[in-house]
């Protein structure tokens, strides 16, 4: 790509970042996406905020066949696969 093409990239990616921004200020202006009756502030990231979460959770509800040791391996693990793929892509920088 040459300079002429870095520059019009530049500017589109500075004009692409302006309209994000100008639109999710205009989302949060509007109050866009949010729940009638369902205001939980900052947390609302939080499992623990969701109506009736307990009824996932709860074995009485919802039961798992798959071994709690098994869940954990399987987190893990995926954790560790997606550590070493970060890495290779970084090492291909």
């Amino acid at each position: 790509m040459g300079p002429k093409g870095k520059k019009a990239f530049k500017i589109a990616t500075a004009v692409l970042a302006v309209a994000v921004l100008l639109l999710a200020l205009w989302v949060m202006v509007h109050g866009m996406g949010l729940v009638e009756g369902l205001d939980f502030g900052a947390g609302a990231y939080y499992y623990a905020d969701i109506p009736d979460f307990d009824k996932i959770v709860r074995s009485d509800v919802y039961d798992s066949h798959l071994p709690l040791w098994l869940a954990i391996l399987l987190f893990l693990g995926w954790g560790a696969v997606m550590y070493l793929l970060w890495i290779w892509i970084d090492r291909k920088k």
